[in-house]
């Protein structure tokens, strides 16, 4: 299973029905794929739309229907569009259930760096400070490392998105949470150990006595 799939998957499984979720741009946009059948999730864009599914297959795009990034979504029978003023108010009224989003660095407190100047690697951090300041709960998606160098470090070199602390990082090597601002391995992925895990971790983990793999789910 390819790093982002896994990333998506065991997303998904943190994911309650009748939720108000916010997915952002990247590997977040999968974590739709993954819902099991059945479950109603009320996805939300922060350019206004609440409503959104799985990533239209190929063909089937509508120039109108796009998440916030501009990509193309689709959206399920009851879906509702309103306008970018609305969308910031249920943000930052503290209606979301959950926002996920994808993160440059992590830092050992929880604190998340997603964005960095203008023109370099993303091009700002757009809704991101209000969605990790105004939801509910924030799940980070992103890969364990960046060119052979750590994300998950003792201090953000790059600027903050929010200075409170995420709840959940996962990556294809772990799920690392951050109750009471202390980094705690929670999971591994399967094949990768504990050991494998702090190494390639910057930042001090707290392990548990006992770490168990991440559960790996059928397709919904």
């Amino acid at each position: 299973m390819d790093p982002q799939t896994l990333i998506a998957r065991r997303i998904a499984q943190e994911l309650k029905p009748g939720m108000l979720v916010n997915l952002g741009v990247g590997i977040p946009t999968l974590v739709a794929n993954y819902v099991p059948a059945g479950m109603r999730i009320y996805f939300q864009s922060e350019n206004g739309l609440i409503g959104t599914g799985p990533v239209p297959e190929e063909g089937m795009t509508e120039a109108f229907l796009t998440d916030a990034a501009g990509q193309p979504v689709s959206a399920l029978p009851g879906a509702c569009t309103f306008d970018s003023a609305m969308s910031f108010g249920l943000i930052r009224g503290g209606h979301l259930d959950v926002t996920v989003l994808g993160g440059l660095q992590v830092d050992e407190h929880g604190r998340l760096a997603n964005w960095t100047i203008p023109g370099k690697m993303v091009p700002g951090m757009g809704g991101a400070m209000d969605l990790v300041t105004g939801a509910k709960r924030v799940v980070v998606a992103m890969q364990h490392s960046a060119k052979g160098a750590p994300k998950i470090v003792k201090e953000c070199s790059l600027p903050l998105t929010s200075s409170r602390p995420v709840d959940l990082v996962v990556t294809e090597m772990a799920v690392i949470s951050f109750a009471d601002g202390v980094a705690t391995l929670r999971e591994t992925a399967p094949g990768v150990s504990v050991q494998q895990v702090l190494d390639a971790t910057g930042a001090t983990l707290a392990v548990p006595d006992e770490v168990p793999q991440m559960p790996v789910v059928p397709n919904p």
